[in-house]
């Protein structure tokens, strides 16, 4: 009774798999879709962030310093800095993430360039952040 209720897999889905995967046994990790979607999802947001920061810069082109230091202390300006600054890093990690595992087949090496990764996109996001307060904050 207890094999009727089982579905039994079809002859052919026993071969889609690599054998390596079948000798394995593992399935798939579940990470790969939300990796994509945080890939797509930085660069939309890198595209209207860079399109509302290029019209003010653009607006500041010419500009005496006085000027540019007040619109950069705007509230508006530093919150869309700093959003563009995360999703950027964000995107940025996440593209070197998949050609470091596509193209450094070494696992030592593998895993030590991922630390890397990891390590400078925080340096460059806390560095990026800093000036973007310290301009805001007017030290």
């Amino acid at each position: 009774m207890n094999a009727i209720l089982r579905p039994t897999p079809s002859p052919t889905a026993a071969k889609i798999r690599t054998p390596l995967a079948r000798a394995r046994g593992l399935g798939s990790s579940k990470e790969g879709a939300t990796h994509f979607w945080r890939q797509r999802v930085t660069a939309v947001a890198n595209i209207v962030l860079a399109s509302l920061l290029t019209f003010v810069f653009v607006k500041l082109a010419g500009a005496d310093y006085a000027t540019v230091k007040a619109t950069l202390k705007n509230p508006l300006v530093s919150l869309l800095l700093l959003l563009f600054i995360a999703s950027g890093v964000i995107h940025m990690r996440l593209g070197m993430q998949t050609v470091i595992e596509d193209y450094v087949h070494a696992e030592g090496r593998k895993v030590a360039c991922l630390m890397l990764n990891t390590f400078f996109s925080v340096i460059v996001a806390l560095t990026s952040v800093w000036a973007v307060l310290k301009l805001s904050f007017g030290a």
